[in-house]
């Protein structure tokens, strides 16, 4: 079995299997097929995604999950082969016991990230970082010097062009904006800790008992000043009146999460790089590497 992961998410469609093939029909487009064996995970995330039982059988005897997502793309169920090639019990028990001294290193990737991409955000946005690039190499194991607060504090007037903004502000429009492109990224992430084997709600820093995406809100928070540099053009777009979440809004935040970014040289969409990033960690959980390997994300021109 490969890491292929196959995320149905943009258009209906109708999955079968035959001969040992996933039966992909599309609307308007040719019929696809896919060896069973490729498949690490299929995600189902559109509304009008239909398959067979029969493919259900194939894909757990293939050692495949398939995951089905909700009306707001976040998964709801993920069906596990109970025997087979899964590896997902053994990803389970590794991040469900991963030791703090291993957790605390990894929010140290993810916050440096952050504040990495903050800077080249308010660099691509203003010409400068507002001097918060340097604070990404003073992070420390676990963040005790909390720098990604530091950070935001330098950040977000900034980011903005606005010294009176204040995230969380319910009455700012802005923050609408954010919040939806936040909500699409944190779906993505979230499908692809599940494709990749990991439960969404162990998290490494966040933790709350009501919450069922608590490594999704981890793993997504490097991919946060993708959706304000989004929103921050946008706003350049639009006159202030039509600042708010309607159709015109979500349709310019959608196009732009689902494009194609650049990360480590190559093209690849959010769901590829976050489907990555959950392998490598999981075998950060597994004892195979130290570190997720994150690397910086450049939006498309």
């Amino acid at each position: 079995m490969t890491d292929r992961l196959l995320d149905f998410s943009e258009s209906p469609a109708s999955l079968n299997t035959e001969n040992g093939l996933l039966v992909i029909r599309l609307p308007d487009r040719p019929v696809q097929t896919v060896p069973l064996a490729d498949i690490g995970a299929l995600v189902a995330s559109h509304r009008q995604v239909v398959f067979t039982q029969n493919l259900v059988a194939a894909l757990a005897k293939a050692g495949a999950p398939l995951i089905c997502c909700d009306e707001r793309h976040h998964p709801a169920a993920m069906l596990l082969p109970l025997e087979g090639h899964s590896t997902q019990a053994e990803r389970f028990q590794a991040q469900a016991s991963a030791a703090l001294p291993v957790k605390k290193r990894l929010w140290k990737e993810i916050v440096a990230l952050k504040i990495q991409m903050q800077g080249s955000a308010l660099r691509r946005l203003h010409g400068e970082d507002g001097g918060i690039l340097p604070l990404a190499r003073k992070v420390r194991s676990g963040d005790p010097d909390n720098l990604e607060a530091v950070a935001a504090q330098r950040y977000w007037s900034r980011i903005m062009g606005d010294p009176e903004f204040r995230r969380g502000k319910e009455e700012d429009p802005r923050n609408w904006m954010l919040n939806y492109g936040y909500a699409i990224v944190r779906a993505t992430v979230a499908r692809a800790l599940c494709a990749g084997g990991l439960h969404p709600s162990l998290g490494v820093n966040h933790r709350n008992r009501y919450n069922a995406f608590c490594l999704a809100d981890d793993l997504m928070e490097p991919m946060r000043p993708l959706v304000d540099h989004r929103v921050v053009l946008l706003c350049r777009e639009l006159p202030r009146q039509d600042w708010e979440v309607n159709k015109q809004t979500k349709a310019a935040l959608l196009a732009a999460l689902t494009a194609r970014y650049t990360t480590g040289g190559e093209q690849r969409t959010l769901f590829d790089i976050a489907g990555r990033w959950a392998q490598n960690l999981a075998g950060v959980f597994l004892g195979q590497r130290r570190e997720i390997g994150c690397e910086p994300i450049e939006p498309p021109a």
